[in-house]
């Protein structure tokens, strides 16, 4: 390659950097962050951290134009840019560890997603100029630059404390929840065979479509009512749980930084559990398929409101919602079971 044909081998230095950040990226991955019995500053952090990660950008931009156009470094200069960037991304790696887990750990899997996501793109870059021919600046290289670019500013988006990193976990959540339900019903909605886009039918007019299969029956679409009303009910749970961490959400006890944790790792499951019921609605539809995912969703969001009603985010007026939701998947879960047994 043309990085060989400069005064030395500057690429010998480029590649031992690009094996160290691949390790300080895969420990990063699963690390444990470094717990203390002192008092954490959570404001120093983001301070430091966010030194640290203008620095990582800083170095990546010194790097990107060193290889952007002849001459090329000499080895002993590209082994100083090696050890500038290696410090630069191991003191961003190390102030990530200095977030305790007592802090949040969805604060902390956001903010080790974001250093992740910086330190691939280091990757990416060194990737990119030891496998591209470096007499010019080629735009692979500028898409890899603005890359790092990128991951570093979106640490300016970051949650600040963990209450905010849940409300982040719980509007995703919404918005897959929410896409689930709309899909749904634009296929309820099409008067016509909902895979008819994807099927050849050359059958003449007066032989239509045989196969009914494809097809919802009045008794399916019964039947798909109150499965809607349930998904709908997982929507409305998400959004008023969304309300009470607004308003009551705390991240300033370790208590309460767990039930947040807790609160957003339920929330996760709701999704799935949303997609696996609204895909058996599909017709051929097989009615125990059904039956069996809305139980499953139904019991979700049960235990889903029971942590909501044992979490300091429900106070008096939280309760009231808590309580009609609840009856709202009794009920449509019940309206679903009877409906699959009767017509059965």
């Amino acid at each position: 390659m043309s990085a060989d044909n400069s005064g030395g081998n500057v690429s010998v230095p480029l590649r031992n950097l690009l094996n160290s950040i691949q390790c300080i990226r895969d420990r990063a991955k699963d690390g444990e962050s470094n717990e203390s019995d002192g008092v954490f500053n959570l404001s120093n952090f983001w301070g430091t951290l966010n030194q640290a990660v203008k620095a990582v950008s800083l170095e990546a931009t010194k790097l990107s134009l060193a290889f952007s156009k002849p001459p090329l470094p000499s080895q002993q200069d590209g082994e100083k840019l090696s050890e500038s960037i290696l410090k630069s991304v191991l003191t961003l790696s190390t102030v990530y560890y200095w977030l305790p887990k007592s802090q949040g750990v969805s604060l902390r899997r956001q903010v080790r997603d974001a250093t992740v996501e910086v330190l691939d793109g280091v990757t990416q870059l060194l990737e990119v100029i030891l496998s591209s021919p470096l007499q010019s600046l080629s735009q692979e290289q500028l898409t890899s630059t603005g890359g790092v670019w990128s991951a570093c500013d979106r640490f300016g988006q970051l949650p600040q404390d963990n209450k905010a990193a849940v409300l982040v976990v719980l509007s995703s959540q919404i918005a897959v929840v929410k896409d689930a339900i709309e899909e749904i019903e634009q296929a309820l909605s099409e008067a016509e065979d909902p895979f008819n886009d994807v099927l050849d039918d050359d059958q003449e007019e007066e032989n239509p479509r045989g196969n009914q299969d494809m097809y919802w029956s009045e008794q399916d679409r019964r039947v798909i009512a109150p499965c809607q009303g349930l998904m709908k009910a997982s929507t409305a749970c998400l959004r008023k749980l969304t309300s009470a961490v607004k308003a009551n959400g705390d991240s300033g006890s370790p208590q309460n930084v767990a039930q947040l944790d807790d609160l957003a790792d339920i929330s996760k499951e709701i999704s799935p559990g949303v997609d696996d019921l609204a895909l058996c609605l599909y017709p051929p539809m097989d009615y125990s398929g059904v039956e069996n995912n809305v139980s499953k969703l139904a019991a979700l969001l049960k235990k889903f409101l029971e942590i909501i009603r044992s979490s300091h985010v429900c106070g008096e007026s939280e309760l009231t919602w808590v309580q009609f939701l609840e009856g709202a998947v009794d009920h449509n879960l019940q309206k679903a079971k009877d409906l699959i047994q009767q017509d059965s």
